[in-house]
């Protein structure tokens, strides 16, 4: 009995190590038995900013959560091909391997660019898609008229910007963005830690796409009914709620039957500064 047992771990270390072979451009954790929900984080964060999603979803049977952390980020192994494109395509043949039927996915920040990236090209295999404070055109946001050219010139000139940059000016800028991105401080600071542990070539490399991206005519594909989370509060010294609301409704704007919803007690890490309002949100979506 007891060498069948071992036999059976070993196996199933085996196959674990096989299919997270088949996807190096992210670890998945998995909790609990259900309905699959996929979680991305965003830039230079751990899985685990979704710890407390996946305590309120996948306690009680309902559903199976799937977190990832990308390769690069808060201490997985960097891969040499460019992160975002990757990520895209290995979670695409993650969803046919485990034959999940419509999964939901959630995404924060660089993740919602990669949740509605997929729908959008994969748009048969995502059942709901939510999308917590991210744009389809991030570089666009002071500038709606810009061209992708423009867009693209712009978020070169900020890599070459970041790379020149020596560690600790580049430590001090993550520090600086965090806090306008996170009330407390103990949050910061786990927000921080995973930046630390993270790839800087990585780091900039998917900022750099993700600054020069423009999904505004992309997001048509997409099917799947889709919830934004939008914040505020952050930026209210510079312009009024329904200036900043405006933004997203405009860049959502070709995306049939979305929802956009703005919190106004969290800045962009709604998951840390005010779970209850997102979760609230999620459930009416879902349900």
């Amino acid at each position: 009995m007891l060498l069948k047992t071992i036999a059976a771990v070993a196996a199933t270390l085996v196959l674990g190590q096989a299919a997270a072979a088949d996807h190096p451009a992210f670890k998945v954790d998995v909790t609990g038995k259900g309905a699959p929900i996929i979680l991305i984080p965003g830039l230079a964060s751990s899985g685990n900013v979704w710890d407390g999603t996946v305590a309120h979803y996948c306690a009680s049977g309902k559903y199976q959560c799937h977190v990832l952390t990308l390769a690069g980020f808060a201490g997985q192994p960097a891969i040499k091909e460019p992160l975002l494109p990757a990520v895209e395509q290995q979670l695409s043949a993650y969803i046919a391997d485990n034959k999940f039927n419509h999964p939901i996915v959630i995404g924060h920040s660089l993740g919602g660019y990669l949740g509605m990236k997929l729908a959008a090209d994969h748009p048969e295999q995502v059942g709901r898609l939510v999308i917590v404070d991210s744009l389809p055109a991030l570089g666009a946001t002071q500038a709606p008229n810009i061209t992708r050219a423009q867009l693209k010139q712009m978020a070169d000139g900020m890599a070459a910007s970041m790379k020149a940059q020596d560690a600790e000016t580049f430590r001090a800028g993550q520090l600086r963005t965090l806090r306008t991105m996170i009330t407390k401080e103990e949050d910061i600071d786990r927000a921080l830690n995973a930046g630390k542990l993270s790839d800087r070539d990585t780091v900039i490399g998917s900022m750099t796409e993700l600054m020069s991206a423009d999904l505004r005519d992309d997001v048509s594909r997409i099917k799947a009914p889709t919830l934004v989370l939008g914040t505020w509060i952050a930026y209210k010294d510079y312009a009024p709620k329904e200036a900043i609301t405006a933004v997203y409704t405009t860049q959502y704007a070709k995306l049939p039957g979305v929802r956009v919803e703005m919190a106004d007690n969290a800045r962009h890490f709604i998951m840390y500064d005010d779970p209850a309002w997102m979760y609230d949100r999620i459930d009416n979506f879902l349900n």
